[in-house]
């Protein structure tokens, strides 16, 4: 087997010694990795990561039937989606390739084995699997999980997916992060999800509103109900029927009125100011804010009631200083969408502002970056934009060695392992695709001792 880290990997899954070989020799200007059973093709799909893999369906310890050849092709597929699988299958065996392609392989193929065919199949899988790839890295450009929100970070996938289990249920929950992390956009887009989506997405930041204006502001009033009250005015809740009610900034809503809002979210009614009538209202509730609600019910700012009516589910969303690789996916998601408009001498960053960028701390996270970088495309003379354009004050040099990423994952990685084993070394190892040795090397390498 060629050893050229160049030539394209093909993994052979078949227990025929002499149909192996042929194979090899014939494949000779592809890196060929031969599996001879199920367990052994799942251990090399994990340690060679081929792009295509020729299947056989009769496989020991059941050479004559095709089960164990449909496990391979349903754990390979689960392993390594992207991974183009051929599915070789006895002559005439049509419904058992067609089975085959319905649990994940791409094509298939019916022996007797004519090289000549089998040739093209093999080279349209890569094909395709180039093509497929260089689509992935173009939708990579800007990873967009939800309407509006630009991440690649895990912290914040794992937000994205929060938000659409919740969406289609009626549970009301709290958005907790900084200012200008994007709670109003999750909510936005939480809001698109639900099934009530063609209904008003109405939104109040109860930290703009004096306090004396926020009871007519939320429930309405009747005319005549104060100096001014010229006519009957619907409230925020009132205006979001059937649709969603944004509370932004909940946590500097004032005491009095906290008690009135629980008492609208056990009820579901309302009255407004200087009226008698209770009136129904189906609205779902999504509240927001950077207060620590916690320490404000221990203080006594805060009602617990009302904490536990709107926390049903909190959503914690991550400080952009700590969502890895998203300071500069989001800059250059700005840049694009800003630079046409502002100045067409611009074409992007420079390498200092990149590093500028992906080190400077972001305190005032992603409402900060958008305005920085629409002041820097302004002020920008030359082509790249500079740190001097984007006024950051940066002092240290961005942190970042490769050999220290890989060995911090490789680490990570082999602690997972262990964790799913239960400990088991030898379980662990097949699982990262290592030999025994290997694997003892690297627990000596790292320390590691669970």
């Amino acid at each position: 087997m060629s050893s050229d880290s160049n030539l394209k990997t093909l993994l052979i899954v078949e227990d025929d010694i002499g149909l192996q070989s042929q194979l090899r020799w014939h494949f000779d200007q592809y890196n060929v990795v031969i599996a001879g059973d199920r367990e052994s093709a799942i251990a090399a799909v994990r340690q060679h990561e081929p792009e295509v893999v020729l299947q056989d369906l009769g496989l020991p310890p059941d050479e004559e039937g095709v089960e164990e050849g449909f496990k391979s092709v349903q754990e390979i597929s689960r392993l390594s989606p992207n991974t183009k699988i051929i599915v070789v299958t006895g002559n005439h065996d049509y419904e058992n390739a067609v089975r085959a392609v319905a649990l994940g392989a791409y094509d298939f193929y019916q022996k007797p084995i004519n090289t000549g065919t089998l040739d093209l199949i093999v080279q349209r899988a890569y094909h395709m699997f180039s093509l497929e790839q260089k689509h992935r890295q173009l939708q990579g450009a800007h990873v967009s999980p939800l309407a509006g929100v630009i991440a690649s970070d895990h912290q914040m996938l794992r937000v994205c997916k929060t938000v659409e289990k919740i969406a289609p249920t009626s549970v009301t929950c709290t958005f907790l992060g900084e200012s200008g992390t994007g709670k109003e956009v999750l909510a936005k887009a939480l809001h698109q999800l639900s099934p009530r989506s063609e209904n008003r997405f109405v939104a109040i930041n109860c930290a703009a509103v004096p306090e004396n204006l926020m009871e007519s502001e939320l429930f309405g009033y009747e005319r005549g109900a104060f100096t001014g009250a010229n006519k009957q005015t619907l409230g925020k809740i009132e205006t979001a029927q059937n649709g969603s009610l944004f509370l932004d900034e909940i946590g500097d809503m004032p005491l009095p009125l906290q008690a009135k809002l629980l008492r609208f979210l056990q009820e579901r009614t309302i009255e407004r100011v200087g009226g008698r009538v209770e009136i129904p209202v189906d609205v779902r509730v999504i509240c927001a804010t950077n207060k620590n609600l916690d320490a404000m019910v221990a203080e006594g700012t805060f009602r617990e009631d009302l904490y536990y009516r709107i926390c049903e589910m909190v959503i914690d969303i991550p400080p952009l200083r700590d969502r890895q690789g998203d300071k500069i996916l989001l800059a250059r998601y700005f840049f694009e969408n800003m630079a046409p408009g502002l100045n067409n001498i611009v074409s992007g960053f420079s390498i200092e502002a990149a590093e500028a960028i992906e080190a400077y701390p972001w305190p005032g996270n992603i409402r900060e970056m958008e305005n920085k970088i629409k002041r820097a495309i302004i002020m920008c003379d030359g082509k790249l934009l500079t740190p001097e354009d984007l006024a950051i004050g940066v002092t240290e040099e961005l942190s970042i060695n490769l050999r220290h990423v890989r060995e911090h994952a490789e680490k990570n990685a082999i602690i997972q392992a262990l964790s799913v084993t239960d400990g088991n070394y030898s379980l662990a190892a097949k699982m990262l695709g290592v030999s025994r040795p290997t694997f003892y090397n690297l627990i000596s390498k790292y320390d590691i001792t669970l």
